[in-house]
């Protein structure tokens, strides 16, 4: 019994010691702040680590979240200055920076958050058309959230981005649309065959141009070459008709120097004028003159005798006299 009674009482103080000491003693995470109260007034905010809070008198009265968050608000009925009305959500990624004006700026801070982005929503949409609301996403977020960084900074609030999830005309607005797209795709097409076609039909002139070209060219050279080969052919005809001609020039010039060099006798030299008149009268000449020097009664016999043998009976036969 006694040392019951030792016992009890000291497992009571050290329950009660644990009790205060846990209620006394919290730690703090990474990336959490803890706002602290002292009897209902804002005393401090803690930071991750061990921190010690007096029992019954201090409390932890906001556990706030460092990091980065995401809120993907409902969609929102907006009407374009040309009066179409459609549903936009967005997206808001925001980071608490200041947990003292986030417990105590603002009441329900994400409502705030949602309610302030709706009416700037609507207050920008309202200053665009349809096409340029459906075009300008990058100037709508960036303008968004500009604004609503400004608006949140008294809450301990910093938004880093906004983005518009959805944007969703109506339904007959995006039938219009679509057959607007349909009809541009066709348009597209249309002028994309016509430009093959172009360049196609292109393509075949200058293929034809040069291959015109190409057998003018033909032509040209081959005309050249003819021209080239009968220039060398007469050339060569010309060369080998001077050749002959001065080859018989040279055998008479040697004939003539032979004959002077062998001195040949008047018998001689009347023999060989008699041959040569006589080769001249079987032609069918029908005048003959006859040389002063072929005198000879039998010289005059034969020149006639030749005479008349020939084809034509009408031919004369004239005599040269020599000059006394």
């Amino acid at each position: 019994m006694e040392i019951l009674k030792i016992v009890v009482p000291v497992v009571v103080f050290v329950f009660v010691l644990l009790v205060i000491f846990g209620s006394c003693v919290r730690i703090v995470p990474q990336s959490r702040a803890y706002v602290i109260t002292r009897l209902g007034r804002f005393l401090t905010v803690w930071d991750e680590g061990l921190k010690f809070k007096v029992p019954f008198i201090d409390r932890v009265v906001k556990n706030v979240s460092l990091k980065e968050q995401v809120v993907d608000f409902a969609p929102q009925p907006v009407i374009t200055k040309d009066n179409v009305t459609m549903q936009i959500d967005t997206v808001v990624y925001f980071q608490i920076t200041d947990p003292k004006l986030y417990t105590y700026g603002v009441e329900n801070p994400m409502s705030a958050i949602e309610n302030y982005t709706a009416t700037t929503l609507r207050n920008i949409i309202g200053e665009l058309e349809l096409d340029q609301t459906l075009t300008s996403r990058d100037h709508i977020n960036t303008k968004m959230r500009a604004l609503l960084d400004e608006a949140t900074d008294p809450w301990g609030i910093k938004v880093n981005r906004v983005e518009l999830k959805n944007i969703m005309p109506p339904r007959d607005i995006q039938e219009s649309m679509e057959k607007q797209m349909r009809a541009e795709r066709e348009r597209r097409e249309a002028i994309l065959q016509a430009e093959g076609q172009k360049q196609s039909q292109i393509l075949v002139a200058e293929g034809e141009k040069q291959a015109a070209i190409l057998r003018a060219d033909a032509a040209k050279q081959a005309a050249i070459l003819q021209a080239e080969g009968a220039k060398q052919a007469k050339i060569l005809e010309a060369e080998a008709e001077a050749e002959a001609i001065l080859k018989v020039q040279q055998a008479t010039a040697d004939a003539i120097r032979l004959i002077n060099q062998a001195a040949p006798g008047q018998g001689v030299l009347t023999i060989k004028a008699l041959e040569a008149f006589q080769a001249a009268a079987n032609g069918k000449a029908t005048k003959i003159i006859i040389p002063s020097e072929l005198q000879g009664i039998a010289g005059l016999a034969a020149a006639a005798k030749t005479v008349f043998d020939t084809e034509d009976p009408k031919a004369t036969i004239t005599k040269t006299v020599p000059k006394q």
